[in-house]
């Protein structure tokens, strides 16, 4: 089978928020899957991230410091910006086309088995198959450590069948609200459940009803709690939150091209004392909601030094600096007559916060002209009255995806913003009318959706 046959045929299973509950929340049928398969999700160690917001960013890090360690390391996250391998890494690579296409090929046969044989009601869904197919890549390629992020939820999504040797669990907040339940303490609740009994999970105090949640998991299942508080450096009101220049790298037409540090760019950099030593924490992941994710991957890397892995304070810093996570934050030069572009997915409204208040510190009095999309299932008009009025210009977009809202339904959900709104076609049209607008000294800001962001980098060439 071809890659290209193999992608397609994880596309006919549709979209994995378009499962039914039921055929998605069940791991007994997954069990099952791994069982035949030969339980790949048991050969090598893993650590496992769930949260709202900054499961993939604490990821990315911590798959970072564990590389920079010398520890070789899978890194498993979703969704995709442009093509589905980058959801499976090994040492920062994606997996190949042929190897993918290999693992689907006998994930599907070993699907289709059980399901004529009556082992399985039905044929897995998508998650389920591409988590099956990274844990078997995973095991195959004898990984180290893996570093997997939950998909949605945490105690009946399809990772959730590891015996992590670490569960991290970020910021949580209202999002998928359909399938999580509508409170805080109900979406805390399935989060919690990658909590294992007497094992290990390194949190972050965070909304009173979610503190409650954890804190009553983890006595109940007698494990222990590491607390990040001590790497999450102080921010003073009013400060940008440790946000300077980057002038240290040269900016080439390749480094433009790929997104990499531009010198007028910024990173958070400060002092840290971790593991008995003073590091000079240096990361590209900028805004203080990433102070947090970044707590949670230092206090993990400690956490998994005590369990044995070559972890030191040098391989923390190293691996900070190196990290790489695109469309987060994500800034690219202005560069010709193009403006400069800013990509990240705030996909709810704690994630639009983040990005506001990371905006303002970075392009305070510069004007803003914002692209933004959403799916139909997102809080559209609470994301719009956070982020519409930084914006001088907005324009309304699409994505090529069944759950995207078309811009006339954005513009209704967002009918008590006044503010200049046009409606563009797709993403393409939308780049066409802000480079329009913003002209070469203008910041043109991509956002409200990971497909609106992915969808743009694909157009500008930007590399993922």
């Amino acid at each position: 089978m071809s890659y290209e046959t193999a992608v397609a045929r994880m596309y006919t299973l549709g979209h994995e928020l378009a499962q039914a509950p039921s055929h998605k929340f069940d791991l007994a049928h997954m069990r099952v899957l791994l069982g035949a398969l030969n339980h790949p999700e048991l050969r090598f160690p893993s650590v496992l991230i769930a949260g709202t917001n900054g499961k993939g960013s604490t990821a990315a890090t911590l798959a970072s410091i564990l590389r920079a360690s010398g520890v070789k390391t899978g890194l498993y996250t979703s969704p995709h910006l442009v093509r589905i391998n980058e959801r499976i890494r090994i040492n920062g690579a994606e997996i190949a086309d042929d190897a993918f296409a290999l693992l689907h090929d006998v994930v599907e046969r070993t699907a289709e088995r059980l399901v004529e044989e009556g082992d399985l009601p039905w044929h897995p869904s998508f998650f389920e198959m591409l988590t099956a197919i990274a844990f078997e890549y995973f095991a195959q390629s004898k990984v180290e450590l893996a570093v997997l992020e939950v998909g949605m939820g945490g105690r009946l999504d399809a990772t959730n069948v590891v015996e992590p040797r670490v569960s991290i669990i970020t910021d949580i907040s209202l999002d998928h609200q359909k399938f999580l339940g509508n409170t805080v303490t109900e979406i805390a609740r399935e989060k919690a459940g990658i909590i294992r009994r007497d094992g290990v999970v390194v949190t972050l105090p965070q909304q009173p009803q979610a503190n409650e949640v954890i804190g009553n998991t983890i006595l109940d299942l007698n494990a222990r709690a590491v607390n990040a508080v001590p790497y999450v450096p102080p921010v003073s009101p009013g400060s940008i939150g440790h946000l300077v220049a980057n002038t240290e790298k040269p900016l080439t037409a390749k480094d433009a091209a790929e997104g990499n540090s531009k010198p007028e760019g910024l990173i958070s950099r400060y002092p840290l004392q971790v593991m008995g030593t003073q590091i000079l924490v240096e990361t590209p992941l900028v805004g203080r909601h990433q102070l947090r994710n970044l707590a949670l991957s230092i206090a993990a890397a400690e956490e998994l030094a005590k369990q044995g892995f070559p972890v030191s304070p040098q391989t923390i810093e190293h691996g900070i600096r190196e990290t790489r996570w695109p469309g987060r934050f994500q800034v690219i030069p202005a560069r010709g007559n193009k403006p400069e572009y800013v990509f990240d997915v705030a996909h709810n409204p704690a994630g639009a916060w983040a990005l506001r208040s990371t905006l303002s510190a970075a392009y305070d009095g510069r004007p803003l002209t914002l692209i933004f999309g959403a799916m139909r299932d997102k809080a559209i008009g609470e994301m719009a009255e956070i982020l519409f009025p930084l914006a001088e210009w907005i324009i309304l977009t699409r994505a090529d995806n069944p759950r995207s809202a078309l811009p006339a339904e954005i513009r209704e959900a967002a009918n008590r913003i006044a503010a200049d709104i046009e409606d563009t076609a797709d993403v393409a049209s939308a780049l066409d009318r802000a480079n329009c607008l913003a002209g070469a000294k203008g910041v043109v800001v991509i956002t409200g959706s990971i497909y609106i962001v992915g969808e743009a980098m694909r157009v500008l060439g930007v590399r993922v």
